[in-house]
């Protein structure tokens, strides 16, 4: 290795026919990147990538016949691999480029990487070998192949293996002092591709269950103390917002709920904001984690029927009656100076209308909840 760096500007010049292009591209990506185990390297004193630079002419000029520019490349060029296809066996510089290499008496340090095509076929159109091979008498070596079958049947390790064949050729060394440690990065490659397919196959199953609408339930309940006397829920309209988007629905009463349609699934399980407005209870706005059947608590107004507030007239002398006592439902009260009665009943005890009774008749009145600003009781 040390003579190579000393004598060699190259450590490997790689022969091609245009159309094959992408494989010399290939080759030289994997022998430059290709890192050596560490024990080897320290064994004979490499590096880790040992095998750089490679010279393959798009990167460095453009392809032509056999020029000075190119010879020169060739001499300062350790190695010699020939890209063998039906491509560059009809390729009269290829024949050039293996002829002035052999020329440098290194036909020993000559190899053939086969991406298709079958040597010595016979048939022009499947041969892979350049003819100058057999003219110039340089002796058969079986080239690494990507497509040798008995390897495996997966064509990814066939090309894999048949890297390593280079590489293994170019340094001289053992095939498998690297191959089996290059099956099990392989092996731990597949791994990691299975796990990261795993993960993308179920980001876009999430995905796509995220963006099915799915249909949700709302139902109310009455989270204060329940008055049978006092009327239902009727007509609550319930509000869902949803990012920029919100719908409205009504429930038509606490033993009903509805259903908000076509909700994007992505937000079961997360926190959405729910609005609820209805006569006779507390504006509701609060916050849900969102699922397949919510439930909002709503508080009763107790002001709506508990505040009761009305004024004692005297019908025959038309005046206010100030200082009177009077029973509401049992619950006693007095009027003030200007004859007007206030009084909160407690929610248990409310109803839609109360009886009103008082020591200067003998009438029973009844007032209606809720109620108005001007509501009076005749007293005659």
């Amino acid at each position: 290795m040390t003579d190579t760096k000393e004598k060699y500007k190259y450590y490997a010049f790689i022969s091609y026919n245009s159309k094959d292009t992408k494989w010399g591209k290939t080759i030289q990506r994997k022998l430059e990147g290709y890192r050596l185990p560490a024990k080897l390297c320290a064994q004979h004193g490499w590096e880790r990538n040992p095998i750089k630079p490679v010279f393959f002419a798009p990167t460095d000029i453009q392809p032509g016949g056999l020029t000075v520019e190119l010879q020169e490349r060739l001499r300062a060029s350790r190695h010699l691999i020939v890209i063998c296809s039906p491509n560059s066996a009809k390729s009269e510089w290829v024949g050039k480029e293996i002829e002035y290499f052999h020329s440098l008496g290194r036909t020993k340090n000559i190899h053939f990487f086969i991406v298709d095509g079958e040597p010595h076929s016979g048939n022009p159109k499947t041969e892979c070998f350049n003819p100058i091979i057999d003219k110039l008498g340089i002796p058969e070596i079986l080239g690494a192949n990507i497509h040798e079958k008995n390897v495996s049947s997966w064509p990814w390790i066939r090309k894999e293996r048949a890297y390593v064949q280079l590489i293994t050729k170019l340094l001289d060394i053992e095939f498998d002092a690297i191959w089996q440690r290059h099956k099990r990065q392989m092996a731990e490659l597949f791994g990691m591709w299975v796990v990261g397919i795993g993960v993308i196959i179920s980001i876009l199953l999430l995905e796509w269950y995220s963006s099915q609408p799915v249909d949700i339930e709302v139902k109310l309940s009455e989270a204060s103390y329940i008055n049978n006397e006092l009327p239902p829920l009727k007509d609550a309209v319930v509000t869902i917002s949803l990012d920029n988007e919100t719908k409205s629905d009504t429930i038509k009463s606490i033993t009903h709920g509805t259903m908000f349609k076509n909700i994007p699934a992505k937000f079961i399980g997360q926190e959405v904001r729910f609005t609820v407005k209805c006569d006779d209870f507390h504006d509701t706005d609060t916050t849900l984690v969102l699922s397949e059947l919510n439930t909002i608590e709503i508080h009763r107004n107790a002001e709506v029927y508990g505040n009761i507030h009305f004024r004692l007239w005297d019908v025959k002398n038309e005046c206010p009656l100030a200082n009177t006592a009077i029973s509401i439902d049992g619950t006693e009260a007095v009027s003030d100076e200007e004859g007007n009665v206030a009084l909160f009943m407690p929610i248990e005890k409310q109803k839609e209308h109360y009886t009103i009774t008082t020591p200067l008749s003998n009438d029973i009145y009844t007032i209606y909840m809720p109620c108005g600003d001007y509501n009076a009781i005749l007293i005659e």
